[in-house]
């Protein structure tokens, strides 16, 4: 266990450099967008070629940055369901949901999205739009998407089942990994039990 969880920490770091680099796409696009603006605007002038870098770097921030999404517990979860379950019971959730779905889905987005790389990559395909870009960038983020939120998956199956085993904390019930329904929830409620302590 020793091992895997020395490699848990390991991919950890891989989705926190990748998910630091994606801020950086988001502040990019914003600019890229407002200089588009401002120049059509100003001087009535476009290009294409800009404004599909734009939804290229918006599509690398979300295909990117899901796995450092998954790592901060940031994605979407049923939190007025799991808040009213047991630590363990939420993890064996996680472990049921990794296995069953996640890498499996995974697993089958990057073999289908492995081709439509490659054939883009060996053609030259380009944008029908007039000075558009080449689209072989655009479809490598969808198999490096997912590859980079497989190896988060595979971290935090580790993270759950040392857990389980004793063998490590529960990375659940960590401030760091909270989301923010998850932490507003938790403050309604203690401002609930000191009414109801106010009260009596």
């Amino acid at each position: 266990m020793t091992a895997l969880l020395s490699l848990s920490r390991l991919i950890d770091k891989i989705s926190t450099g990748v998910g630091k680099f994606t801020m950086w796409l988001i502040l990019a696009t914003t600019l890229i967008s407002a200089g588009n603006a401002i120049v059509r605007k100003m001087f009535n002038v476009s290009s294409n070629g800009l404004l599909e870098i734009q939804w290229y770097l918006f599509a690398a921030v979300f295909m990117l940055g899901a796995s450092y999404g998954f790592l901060k517990n940031s994605h979407v979860r049923i939190d007025f369901i799991s808040s009213k379950l047991s630590e363990r019971a939420r993890n064996w959730v996680d472990v049921v949901g990794i296995l069953v779905v996640l890498i499996p889905f995974c697993l089958i987005i990057i073999s289908l999205g492995w081709p439509f790389f490659i054939q883009a990559l060996t053609s030259g395909e380009m944008s029908q739009n007039a000075g558009g870009l080449i689209r072989w960038p655009a479809y490598a983020l969808i198999p490096a998407g997912f590859a980079l939120l497989l190896l988060q998956a595979v971290s935090e199956l580790i993270k759950r089942i040392a857990f389980l085993t004793g063998k490590g904390p529960d990375v659940l019930h960590s401030e760091d990994t909270k989301s923010d329904e998850q932490k507003h929830l938790e403050e309604l409620e203690a401002q609930a039990a000191r009414q109801l302590a106010g009260d009596k």
